[in-house]
């Protein structure tokens, strides 16, 4: 080990995109939500993916050549399945892609799909390390793994470390799903979220939550109260896998949260997204389930397992949402001339699906991500776009 090695504590001026950070045995906790509304649920998949920290990651100024960042992940098997690869660190460099590491180590939570067991073992921090970085003056970002829990144990550099200071972007605050956490995607900048905020110049909090975007009540008062310039929430793949509620529902539950986001946020730029394509919830309703023919395989895939007729009974598909999320934003739109819509089908609709299919039938990879990514910054950032901002 390097004998100049400067220890620097891991404090919150260093910490981009999480909205609370808990100070465990074993190191510093990202969330991106805060204390008060995790003690509002006791769903654990929540409480699982709300610690991953999708768009978190410590920035500095700094002349050193060399960065370690001693981590302790957890990290989530499924049996029957491949092991999922280890979480990746992305390295910017002035804003760049530089390197990628991952961390050995950390604890292991083995799930059972098939009766929902969940077993786990603890290990050994890690360490993950960057060399060669150029000398001089430069602002380091570290972009920390977007599916694995991570807490930060200790940040040494060969040189001394001071937070970035303010650059005047604009503050994108995005609500969503496992796509918009960046599920499938391989590295935490190549989720598409984390390819809008490089390409419109913008600084992202990523409140995209795995199975979890169901209009809960406390997360958009945690938006209403999160300072943002710019704010968009992709609404309905959750709400159709979890089967959750019928149509009665989920119309007042659109207002309930649009209308407390706009309690603190009234004249701010609010984009509402509606569902990309997803072929086995386009017209089939929810519950969604692992496809055990494929998980004997080894194979992990999902479908769905309600009946298109169900939706004359109020049960929620893609195209019933999609249809009412539009009736819903153009009648707000009257009153509120800052809401918008984008058609999720814009951003990836069946003719990329023919030529990008969703892997699992639920999650698009990295070039998909890519492809979802570019074509929100091209329509919300352009000149006449609903983000357009002076650099437009």
């Amino acid at each position: 080990m390097m004998s100049t090695w400067i220890t620097t504590p891991i404090s919150t001026d260093l910490l981009h995109g999480a909205l609370d950070v808990q100070r465990t045995a074993r190191g510093l906790l990202p969330h991106r939500l805060p204390a008060w509304a995790r003690a509002q649920y006791s769903d654990g998949q929540l409480a699982m993916v709300e610690a991953q920290p999708a768009g978190v990651h410590l920035a500095f100024r700094t002349r050193a050549t060399a960065v370690e960042l001693d981590t302790l992940p957890t990290r989530h098997a499924y049996i029957g399945l491949p092991g999922r690869p280890d979480g990746v660190y992305d390295l910017l460099v002035d804003g760049r892609l530089t390197d990628q590491a991952s961390v050995t180590g950390g604890d292991l939570v083995t799930i059972d799909p098939a009766n929902g067991t969940v077993e786990r073992q603890s290990g050994p921090p890690g360490t993950v390390r960057f060399t060669g970085l150029p000398d001089g003056v430069k602002d380091v970002e570290i972009w920390l793994p977007h599916y694995e829990t991570t807490e930060l144990v200790a940040l040494r550099t060969d040189a001394p470390v001071e937070p970035v200071p303010d650059r005047g972007r604009r503050v994108w605050l995005h609500h969503g799903s496992s796509i918009s956490q960046g599920s499938n995607a391989t590295s935490p900048t190549a989720t598409w979220p984390a390819v809008v905020a490089s390409l419109g110049g913008v600084d992202l909090l990523n409140l995209g939550f795995g199975g979890s975007a169901l209009l809960d009540p406390f997360t958009a008062r945690t938006m209403r109260d999160t300072r943002a310039d710019l704010i968009s929430v992709k609404i309905g793949i959750n709400l159709v896998n979890a089967d959750l509620m019928r149509l009665r529902a989920f119309t007042p539950a659109v207002h309930g949260f649009l209308d407390t986001i706009r309690e603190g946020h009234p004249t701010t730029p609010l984009l509402v997204v509606s569902p990309i394509y997803c072929p086995i919830h386009e017209d089939t309703p929810g519950p969604g389930a692992f496809d055990l023919t494929a998980l004997s395989t080894g194979q992990l895939r999902f479908r769905a397992t309600g009946d298109p007729a169900e939706r004359a009974s109020g049960k929620l598909t893609l195209g019933v949402i999609r249809d009412e999320l539009a009736r819903i934003t153009a009648q707000r739109a009257a009153d509120d001339p800052n809401l918008h819509l984008l058609d999720g089908l814009d951003l990836y609709g069946p003719a990329d699906f023919a030529e990008l299919p969703l892997p699992d039938q639920l999650h698009p990879d990295t070039a998909t991500h890519r492809r979802i990514g570019e074509r929100f910054a091209k329509r919300v950032f352009s000149v006449d776009g609903p983000f357009a901002g002076p650099s437009s």
